[in-house]
């Protein structure tokens, strides 16, 4: 890679390894480098990592300085930040068909002997899921069917669900006004329709166990008693909400993470010199927990 800032797409069809510079002898100074691993489409990729690794230490256990990052472009999710003399995973497998690598390294204290990872494409194992009978919704119990449409999103879904072949009649009579239905209702002129059954359905799930903004302390988040950061809270994404939508076999439910990642945040440092006056001041990476997908969980389970 010449240009310090281009990405080089190398396609994953067998065997490689990207390094960096001279490896495994001291790498150079102020160097950027971006390598884009492409596998075919229903392929993962494995990375071995060559045990020989050595990059700049890192300063109070956050790798800023020099360091090999691994990326998966599936999920847009950090697979890990690595550097010093810190043993990095012996392998490691893309939860999709890309990964980014990236090296960095500033203009102080190179080390050695560098990094190498070797790559290979993995074919995703694909087994032929048994089909279950399907049992018509007429024929399912209230339990069961009740279940299933909570799982529907609109009454146009549940329509189909019930009568695949006669929806969009049933969809027509619905809201036909009919004097033996609508009534009172009807005759005063109250309403010439029914309620928004989709906007009654969206309010609720707005309540429920999703994704929200909160804030969050990064002394009490990191357990830094040593520091003080500036900001002092930073917004992350975690679960919150309530289930009261979980499963009817199921009466005691926790809003639980279900896909989670970790995100980079760049902060002002602030730390007592030892045995000096004043205050150190640095910008610095903290690691933060963000919860991209949330599920109601029964305590059974999570127990």
């Amino acid at each position: 890679v010449q240009d310090s800032h281009q990405e080089k797409i190398i396609t994953v069809s067998g065997e490689g390894m990207v390094h960096s510079p001279d490896f495994p002898h001291r790498y150079p100074r102020n160097t950027e480098l971006v390598w884009r691993l492409v596998a075919p489409i229903n392929m993962r990729i494995q990375l071995t990592f060559d045990q020989r690794f050595g990059l700049e230490d890192p300063e109070d256990g956050i790798c800023k300085y020099d360091f090999v990052e691994l990326e998966d472009l599936t999920e847009n999710s950090i697979l890990g930040r690595w550097c010093g003399s810190q043993s990095a995973p012996a392998s490691l497998t893309s939860k999709g068909s890309q990964i980014r690598i990236r090296f960095m390294s500033d203009e102080y204290f190179p080390s050695e002997p560098g990094f190498s990872i070797r790559y290979s494409p993995l074919p995703v194992s694909v087994s032929e899921p048994e089909v279950p009978a399907v049992i018509p919704p007429s024929q399912q119990g209230v339990e069961e069917l009740s279940e299933a449409v909570a799982g529907l999103d609109s009454v146009e879904e549940v329509m189909k669900f019930l009568e695949p072949e006669r929806w969009q009649l049933d969809m027509e009579e619905l809201y036909k006004p009919t004097w033996h239905v609508l009534g009172k209702s009807f005759l005063h002129n109250k309403k010439a329709r029914g309620a928004d059954l989709n906007l009654l359905r969206e309010e609720v799930r707005l309540y429920s166990c999703t994704p929200r903004n909160f804030s969050v302390s990064l002394r009490e988040e990191l357990k830094r008693t040593d520091a003080i950061f500036w900001p002092s809270c930073l917004l992350v994404k975690r679960c919150g909400g309530n289930c009261a939508c979980c499963s009817h076999r199921c009466f005691d439910c926790q809003c639980a993470p279900a896909r989670v990642t970790k995100k980079y945040h760049e902060v002002l440092l602030l730390k007592h010199r030892s045995g000096v006056k004043g205050l150190q001041k640095s910008m610095t990476d903290v690691l933060l927990e963000h919860h991209e997908e949330c599920a109601c969980v029964c305590k059974d389970d999570w127990d």
